[in-house]
């Protein structure tokens, strides 16, 4: 799983390349247009500056061959007699009152003929020739706008402008950028401090705390691999401290089985002679109470051995087991000393191996399926269930009795009296110290028939 590791490339590459790219493309667009600007002004500049020069010549050409005509004769003028000065057009009357012999002028539409006044005493003669059909007041008009704008794009600061611009949105991707990176950073960092958190709490004891998992990459990986950890510890310690009481149950046992042992063997050895010898009047009432006290000293040194098993360490030849085989031989074994109880199995295919000492296991097996028949009334039910999980084997034992209160279920594997007819009150705490040896353990479970259940784990071999 290489999922946080792409992401953290991912993250990385979006961060760096598309501000890049961005800000890239942005450069390449505004420089085009300012280059663009630039040669349009420029090349409006040129012609401009042509057009200009071109229409000087075409003035002072036109203007030259028109005095000429006049000259010569070959152009004939519009004469504007004293007479009638009150007449004259605008233009004629502003030449006379300016005092000059001779004056060019634009005359037509848009200036596409040139006039020539001249002086003749009182008399203005205007000569006029057509300049093809070029307005040359149309072309100043033009000219001096062109001129205009160049002078206004130049008195621009363009690379000013460009570097501003450029940098504003640079800075703009950037900072789009960097919370984009804090966000998913944040992501990141905050399971891992979750995490960390955790560690914390079970290194200070807190073996109970739990980081909620719903990712599904390396750190949500790590997340649940700590919960289970945390599950594991948990459950060591249980059992840890579990084994820790057991030892101070088979101390005591040990010791109780031995002091009432040697008190019950001849109490009981005692009560048979007397039984034996008394004959007469009385007899049978003697030999009734003696064998009352008989039955009751046997009963007893039963307990006795029940303790002496819990505190005995038997020998152990672990070896590979097939539990459903195990399991149906277990069950096969009890049906018929309880007809009266139905039995059924939930045999999960393929099932590995389990590696423990073969007479541990069945004493477990038989102790809670004999504990379940006991649980249900006649037509009740005990499901028997395997399955694999996590390197582990379980077998469960589910039951259709009332169940376990809480005062049966503070005190499970705790050896106590029995309220069980015939219970010696220690077959839980013998299963689980043998579940313990085989390298296991024995959990209560919820019941799939409304009973109690339990779930027997073992090392897969």
């Amino acid at each position: 799983m290489n999922r946080l590791r792409n992401r953290l490339i991912l993250i990385f590459a979006v961060a760096t390349l598309a501000p890049l790219a961005l800000s890239t493309w942005i450069f390449v667009v505004a420089a085009s247009s300012a280059v663009t600007r630039w040669t349009s002004t420029a090349e409006l500049d040129r012609l401009s500056k042509s057009l200009e020069k071109t229409g000087r010549e075409l003035y002072q050409r036109s203007r030259e061959s028109l005095r000429q005509d006049a000259a010569l004769g070959r152009v004939t003028p519009q004469r504007f007699l004293a007479a009638g000065r009150d007449q004259w057009p605008a233009a004629v009357k502003e030449f006379f009152s300016s005092g000059e012999a001779e004056h060019f002028a634009y005359g037509g539409q848009g200036g596409d003929r040139l006039d020539y006044l001249v002086r003749h005493g009182d008399d203005i003669w205007v000569y006029s020739t057509s300049l093809h059909g070029v307005g040359m007041l149309d072309l100043q008009a033009e000219y001096a706008q062109a001129r205009a704008r160049v002078a206004d794009e130049n008195s621009r600061d363009l690379r000013r402008g460009f570097t501003y611009t450029f940098l504003g949105l640079t800075a703009a991707i950037w900072i789009i950028a960097f919370v984009a990176l804090t966000y998913f950073a944040h992501r990141i960092a905050r399971p891992i401090r979750q995490l960390t958190t955790g560690l914390s709490e079970v290194a200070a004891g807190n073996l109970e705390h739990r980081v909620s998992a719903s990712r599904n990459d390396e750190i949500g990986a790590a997340i649940r691999a700590f919960n289970n950890m945390a599950d594991e510890l948990k459950q060591s310690q249980e059992r840890l401290v579990y084994v820790t009481r057991l030892e101070s149950w088979q101390a005591l046992a040990r010791k109780m089985a031995h002091e009432v042992k040697n008190s019950l063997t001849p109490i009981r050895l005692t009560m048979e002679e007397i039984a034996a010898r008394q004959s007469g009047v009385g007899g049978e009432f003697y030999q009734q109470a003696a064998q009352i006290v008989v039955d009751e000293v046997s009963s007893l040194e039963r307990r006795v051995r029940a303790f002496s098993e819990l505190s005995s360490e038997p020998p152990i030849s672990p070896k590979p087991l097939d539990v459903n085989a195990l399991l149906e031989e277990r069950i096969a074994l009890l049906r018929a000393a309880h007809p009266e109880v139905v039995y059924s199995t939930r045999l999960a295919p393929g099932v590995p191996k389990v590696y423990a000492d073969e007479d541990l296991i069945k004493g477990v097996l038989t102790n809670l399926l004999e504990n379940a028949a006991q649980a249900v009334n006649p037509g009740g039910v005990v499901l028997g269930v395997t399955a694999a999980e996590s390197g582990r084997v379980s077998i469960e034992v589910h039951d259709s009795g009332p169940g376990l209160n809480a005062q049966a279920r503070s005190t499970l594997f705790e050896p106590t009296i029995s309220f069980k007819r015939g219970g010696m009150g220690l077959g839980l705490s013998i299963a689980r110290k043998s579940a313990l040896l085989a390298g296991g353990d024995i959990l209560l479970v919820p019941g799939e028939l409304g009973g109690a259940a339990f779930r027997v784990l073992l090392p897969a071999a």
